[in-house]
């Protein structure tokens, strides 16, 4: 039986799963998870690929009305992969483990939880927008619109 810390982390193991699917940050995601998984082991780590691969597909096919139930039967599915690794270890292996987990969760992946509709544009920090040499930049925010920067008097021809 795993404490409620281990079963926090494997909670949040799922959850990052999930929210990286989909997302630029999803190739870094998959291929850590899958090594934690692997143990070291290439065919276990193949094996790992194909369940993540199998996740992501299955959230991206998912229609709309049933992304939610499909984000939470995933979430829930990782979660559980993750306690019975967990569960299968030795204490000091496990202490070990869980470390490595902490690790892998707390490192930053700027697109976590971000993501954006086809031709949207996700943005997990700042940005800056600005138009040089007679371009034009705009931003569309909602109803926010900010347009066409004032044309170039003559000393900026």
């Amino acid at each position: 039986m795993l404490s409620e810390a281990m079963t926090a982390l494997a909670a949040a193991g799922g959850t990052a799963v999930v929210q990286a699917a989909g997302t630029d940050a999803w190739s870094g995601v998959r291929q850590q998870v899958a090594r934690w998984f692997g143990r070291g082991n290439p065919q276990r780590e193949h094996a790992e690929l194909e369940r993540l691969d199998q996740t992501a597909g299955e959230l991206e096919a998912a229609r709309p009305a049933e992304m939610e139930r499909m984000r939470i039967r995933q979430e829930a599915a990782w979660q559980g992969r993750i306690e019975v690794l967990l569960e299968s270890l030795e204490d000091i292996e496990r202490a070990r483990v869980v470390d490595e987990l902490r690790t892998l969760l707390a490192q930053p992946t700027s697109h976590r939880g971000v993501s954006a509709g086809q031709s949207g544009l996700a943005v997990g920090g700042s940005v800056h927008v600005q138009a040089d040499h007679g371009s034009a930049a705009a931003v569309t925010m909602g109803n926010v619109t900010l347009g066409n920067p004032s044309q170039p008097g003559p000393h900026q021809d």
